[in-house]
């Protein structure tokens, strides 16, 4: 999915220049006619999510300084260019004192509202890679340093905000690399032991000797090796959260201790005389099917139950594939600014190639892409050629590795016609080049030169899924389910 850039102007005639450029530019617009629209857009939970504002100056009502002020007020991060056709240095200084990012004069041209836009959108996400490591740092990470759009991740994300509010033991679920130990870590940032300690621990890394000890603490001369007093995990979380990362691979003797700490509250130290009580919230989290491994044995069926009450699973980033232009605008901002290197942006043909790859090592995986990109370039722009084809493996007919759909996106869908990463330009028919036969002299089936008028359509309108869906009189909804067709080789069938 492409940035989301708000247009506030009250003139019409400049509303649809500047909403064509924005388009061409490669964002979605959004656009409204006064002030007060401009900040209803912004503060209204139910719209989509704005990167960036561009805003007129002059509008009546609640003109521009006077939207920048109550952006301000609400506490948005949102940056805001201004324009207007008064290009006084008075007009530039109020503007940018009020918490402009950029002023722009009318009429402006495309290519330096592109600048604009970009330099805007690069400090944004450099600035939320910041405030999200300090925030992680601090114990402070909530719900808004998760970076997402996906209609996926809306109910996980609600749910997680709901259990944020008691105490109430969590158990999140997904593969490696999806984020569950951020998702834990904004559970307790957004609830009421924020202020106390979250006390993290990969049971995996534990050998299995030290698992008691690391977790409920040991007195000095327990066993061999321990000349100290050692209060454990659970000890340290007290009156906080305890986060049990890859928690199935407990062994068993340690289960049964689990168990009995959660059942009373209590834990009691190798070599200790009496249990020490713990007031600890629990939020564990596996990258396995926790139930599967009960089924095996592995696991105890009573701890699953103590674990398992409120259950969250992670949707995989091939599940959730309008995220990743966001995710790479991010982690370039923040290796770019690390490295040193003056990167300004990735490619439209780099993003929709990488948009379509399924990434089984998720999030992480593809912020180490980045990085090592950022590393390698030459360029001040990142191209594919920065991206080597062995960092992700493009999903099988139309489908990821897990069997799951490709989701189509205005940005990733001019590469994902077919299934397969084609050369757009060279595949794509010229105006009035449809050829009507095949190789053999006969005519071609009504399919196939639908598939390859849509291939045209999103070719020449520059991705802006919206005006392709106009353009060719077929709801949004239906262009991308013969998209989703297309790449999974599948009959499309007549629009409804």
């Amino acid at each position: 999915m492409a940035a989301t850039i708000l247009i506030a102007d009250d003139d019409a005639v400049q509303r649809r220049l500047v909403e064509n450029m924005v388009q061409k530019c490669g964002y979605e617009p959004l656009v409204v006619d006064s002030g007060d629209a401009a900040i209803a857009a912004l503060t209204a939970s139910e719209t989509q999510a704005i990167d960036a504002v561009v805003l007129d100056l002059v509008m009546p009502g609640l003109d521009g300084l006077g939207v920048l002020a109550k952006i301000r007020e609400a506490g948005l991060t949102v940056p805001v260019i201004v324009q207007t056709a008064h290009g006084g240095i008075d007009n530039v200084i109020s503007a940018m004192r009020a918490g402009a990012a950029d002023f722009v004069v009318k009429p402006v041209g495309v290519e330096r509202l592109q600048v604009s836009l970009r330099n805007a959108l690069n400090a944004s996400a450099l600035k939320g890679e910041l405030q999200r490591i300090r925030h992680s740092r601090e114990g402070r990470l909530t719900f808004s340093d998760i970076i997402t759009r996906s209609e996926a991740m809306g109910g996980v994300l609600r749910t997680a905000q709901k259990a944020a509010s008691s105490t109430i033991p969590v158990l999140i679920e997904g593969e490696s690399g999806v984020g569950k130990e951020m998702f834990a870590r904004a559970i307790h940032g957004s609830g009421e032991r924020k202020a106390k300690p979250f006390v993290a621990v990969n049971c995996g890394a534990i050998p299995d000797n030290l698992v008691e000890s690391i977790l409920f603490g040991h007195e000095k001369g327990a066993f061999t090796g321990a000349t100290e007093r050692h209060m454990g995990k659970f000890v340290e979380a007290h009156g906080g959260t305890l986060f049990l990362d890859e928690v199935s691979e407990l062994p068993l003797t340690a289960q049964v201790k689990l168990l009995r700490a959660l059942q009373e509250g209590a834990v009691e130290a190798v070599g200790g005389r009496k249990p020490v009580k713990v007031d600890v919230r629990i939020i564990s989290a596996t990258n396995r099917k926790l139930l599967e491994r009960v089924k095996q044995g592995h696991f105890r069926e009573d701890l699953f139950y103590r674990l398992h009450v409120l259950p969250l699973t992670i949707p995989s980033l091939r599940a959730r594939r309008e995220d990743i232009p966001h995710l790479l605008r991010h982690f370039l901002a923040r290796f770019a600014a690390e490295e040193n290197r003056p990167i300004t942006g990735i490619s439209g043909e780099a993003v929709a190639h990488l948009a379509q790859l399924d990434w089984p090592g998720n999030i992480r995986q593809l912020e180490n892409a980045v990085y090592r990109a950022v590393v390698m370039s030459d360029g001040d722009q990142l191209g594919l050629a920065d991206f080597p084809q062995g960092t992700a493996h493009p999903a099988p007919e139309g489908k990821s590795l897990q069997g799951e759909p490709l989701v189509v996106s205005p940005s990733t869908a001019p590469a994902m016609i077919s299934g397969n990463e084609i050369p757009v330009a060279a595949s794509l028919p010229t105006a009035g080049g449809l050829s009507m036969l095949n190789a053999a002299g006969e005519v071609r089936p009504l399919e196939d030169l639908e598939n390859e008028i849509i291939r045209f359509a999103i070719s020449h309108y520059r991705g802006q899924m919206s005006e392709v869906a106009r353009r060719l009189k077929i709801g949004r909804s239906t262009l991308y389910r013969k998209l989703d067709e297309a790449a999974a080789g599948a009959p499309a069938s007549d629009a409804t």
